[in-house]
């Protein structure tokens, strides 16, 4: 028993021990609730001191949210409106949106249709081009033809040149220099293309626009049998003259007349740039080409002919022999005279003739020769020529015992006529026929207004015989043209010593040289109408001039 109740007594003891630590933890707890009770008090004392404090504010705060409603319902009402205004706004958006939509479903059909029509384009556009290539084919054919019929219009022109007579006459129109500008003119781009009032409209028309102060723009258009515009260059001019040459040798008399004012380009034209001989090949002018020209086809046709070279000026009406040598004392040339008998015309002292085998011998002795030519400086050229110059060459070529005239010049390259020597007597048979044919280039001298060149004293002199030589070579072509009984060749040593090749049957082309600048528009107007009268000139057919000269044939 005694173990057993020890054994009760520790369970008891256990069970009080745990007892009283219940005990003393529900005492903690207990106290843990009472603060927390004291808390919970505090705040509700706190809370409600704080609903008195919001009481009393909000009593204070009454009459201020009195004095607010009327803007708190002006604030409603624009509320409202705005509502009633977006909704409007919506309905309108919708009817649009609706209109737009309309609109783009018809701009789809619309692009629908145009995609079908542009496959039906397509198939046009290929046959449109078809069209187009045939059409462009058929063009080039014709510009073909046209080219062809102008080409055969030429060679026909040129046969009826030939059967008629007449002088042929090429316009070269130089271009723009410094020179043309009025003094004071600032030399521009624009104030160019304005002074320009000459320009060839194709390569047989001319066109001139006529501007005077207080009266109508008038155009004015000349034809010639070349126009030369100013970008063409001289080996251009010289290949409408090249033809000739052949003529040359075949027997005919050949003359090439530069004419035009003073500072146009005439002696550009015939002998190149101030008449020197170092300039380029592009600018060697019609004298030094056709002499090389002529010896060229010398050399393609021996036995080589005989040629000679004269050279004279006519300088205030005299003949002055440039290659004459008469005295020590002599640097410009000696004059010489021709004279006349009834139709007979002869030289009292002929020019100084002198033979030449080369091309290079021939050039030595025409630039010795212009070495003495008149010239002086002028308001309107820095180098004028004051002497009208004239460079004879004489071929005389063996002619074959089958040799005649050729039929008509229709199938001849050159078409242009007047002689240079008179025809010979025929001479006894038995003896070998030569064609003495001559080959004259002219330099005139220009026309000029003494105003404007600033001409006076000796220089005012040269210009009033020139300007009456030209006058008189003007005379001479009116007479011929209109087939007068009279023509007045004497009036002038010029036209006396041209008048072989103005009225006989030599070959002859006029090479008219004009400034396409408004300032020479009256001296322009005046030389186009020279070549115009000289056009109109109709002679006989050019022949060949044979004569005999000892031999056996």
């Amino acid at each position: 028993m005694p173990a057993g109740g020890s054994l009760w007594g520790g369970f008891w003891e256990q069970r009080a021990r745990q007892l009283q630590r219940q005990v003393q933890s529900f005492k903690t707890l207990n106290v843990a609730l009472f603060f927390s009770v004291q808390q919970y008090q505090e705040r509700i004392r706190e809370n409600r001191s704080e609903a008195t404090r919001s009481l009393a504010g909000d009593g204070r705060q009454q009459p201020l949210r009195r004095s607010r409603y009327p803007a708190l319902n002006q604030l409603c009402q624009g509320v409202r409106r705005l509502k009633e205004d977006l909704k409007e706004f919506h309905a309108s958006s919708l009817v649009l949106l609706r209109g737009y939509q309309a609109e783009w479903e018809a701009c789809v059909s619309e692009v629908a249709a145009a995609v079908g029509g542009m496959r039906l384009d397509a198939e046009a556009l290929q046959a449109c081009q078809a069209t187009a290539a045939r059409l462009e084919q058929s063009l080039q054919e014709s510009r073909a033809r046209l080219r062809a019929e102008r080409q055969r219009r030429r060679l026909l022109h040129n046969a009826l040149v030939e059967l008629r007579g007449n002088l042929r006459v090429h316009c070269r129109i130089r271009p723009l220099l410094p020179l043309d500008n009025e003094p004071g003119d600032a030399v521009s781009q624009s104030s160019a293309v304005s002074a320009e009032v000459v320009r060839a409209v194709d390569d047989e028309t001319v066109l001139v626009k006529c501007n005077r102060p207080g009266h109508p723009s008038i155009n004015k258009t000349y034809n010639f049998d070349r126009v030369y515009g100013p970008a063409e260059s001289q080996s251009v001019v010289f290949g409408d003259v090249c033809p000739l040459l052949t003529s040359l040798l075949d027997g005919y008399n050949v003359c090439v007349m530069a004419y035009g004012q003073t500072g146009s380009g005439k002696s550009y034209t015939m002998l190149g740039p101030h008449s020197k001989g170092g300039e380029s090949h592009s600018d060697m002018g019609i004298v030094p080409r056709a002499v090389e020209e002529l010896f060229r086809l010398i050399s393609e046709n021996p036995p080589s002919p005989e040629v000679e070279v004269s050279v004279v000026e006519v300088y205030n009406n005299d003949i002055v022999d440039l290659l004459a040598k008469d005295s020590p004392a002599v640097t410009s040339g000696a004059k010489r005279e021709v004279t006349a008998a009834g139709d007979a015309r002869k030289e009292a002292a002929p020019p100084t003739c002198k033979a030449v085998g080369s091309a290079s011998e021939l050039l030595r002795l025409v630039r010795g020769g212009l070495q003495h030519r008149a010239r002086l400086p002028t308001l309107v050229h820095e180098d004028s020529s004051r002497s009208h110059l004239i460079v004879t060459v004489t071929v005389t070529t063996a002619l074959g015992p089958d040799s005649a005239d050729p039929p008509t010049g229709a199938g001849r390259k050159s078409s242009v006529c007047g002689p240079a020597r008179p025809p010979r007597p025929p001479e006894p048979a038995g003896r070998a026929e030569q064609a003495c044919a001559t080959l004259q280039l002219v330099d005139l001298a220009g026309s000029e207004c003494a105003g404007v060149s600033g001409a006076t004293g000796p220089a005012l002199r040269e210009t009033s015989w020139i300007n009456r030589s030209l006058a008189a070579l003007a005379d001479v072509l009116g007479a011929l043209s209109e087939h007068r009984g009279h023509v007045p060749y004497r009036n002038s040593r010029l036209t006396h010593l041209l008048q072989d090749s103005l009225g006989g049957d030599a070959k002859f082309l006029v090479l008219l040289c004009v400034s396409p600048s408004q300032k020479h528009v009256a001296q322009t107007l005046q030389g186009l109408g020279f070549g115009t009268r000289a056009r109109q000139v109709e002679r006989g057919q050019a022949r060949r001039r044979p004569r005999s000269r000892t031999g056996a044939v």
